[in-house]
């Protein structure tokens, strides 16, 4: 079990990071700041997420207490060596979701997680396989789900993920953007 003293600082704007921590029972309050999500371009996969959640982390703006620990995370879409983040508009979006039709593509997290004592950093990473949809059932979903915060332009526990993903390996919420169980179980290395 995870110490009842702890804090956890969820620093994300994303609402499905906030409904996954919530499923864990821990204290936690989240808090957003602006970060600029640039990465070196030599960069790949894994390696740009972990990246990405170590730059939030050292943005913080605030001190932490002895109790708290701070969670920041980047999730991204990888695809023939090619990065997805968050499309910029509904044409981008469309290039996105056609790339991952009758692909697989890989979704990779990284995690942060700070305290005033430990730091701890991993990367996990899940497959998805997707149908081969057509353009039609694309800019249906663009325009009914509008999924412009979401990497690689989908959710997974959404209609997308209902009707175009055919099958997936490795941590279903880390494709909703937090490895939840692996950081319940790091967690635990937070005394206080």
């Amino acid at each position: 079990m995870i110490n009842k003293e702890l804090k956890l600082i969820l620093a994300s704007k994303s609402p499905r990071r906030h409904d996954l921590i919530k499923g864990i029972e821990v204290k936690s309050e989240i808090k957003t700041y602006e970060v600029d999500e640039s990465f070196p371009s030599h960069l790949q996969a894994g390696d740009i997420a972990l990246y990405l959640a170590e730059k939030k982390a050292k943005a913080y703006p605030d001190a932490l207490l002895d109790n708290e620990v701070l969670l920041t995370a980047d999730t991204i879409v990888w695809i023939d060596n090619h990065v997805l983040n968050k499309p910029a508009d509904v044409k981008e979006a469309f290039e996105m979701l056609t790339m991952l039709r009758g692909n697989k593509h890989e979704v990779y997290t990284g995690v942060c997680l700070r305290s005033n004592k430990l730091q701890f950093t991993f990367t996990e990473c899940s497959e998805v396989w997707c149908r081969n949809i057509s353009d039609e059932h694309i800019l249906h979903y663009i325009n009914h789900y509008k999924p412009f915060d979401k990497a690689g332009s989908y959710g997974i526990q959404d209609w997308f993920g209902y009707t175009a993903v055919e099958k997936i390996n490795g941590c279903f919420f880390n494709i909703m953007g937090l490895p939840v169980g692996k950081v319940y179980e790091y967690l635990k290395n937070f005394d206080s």
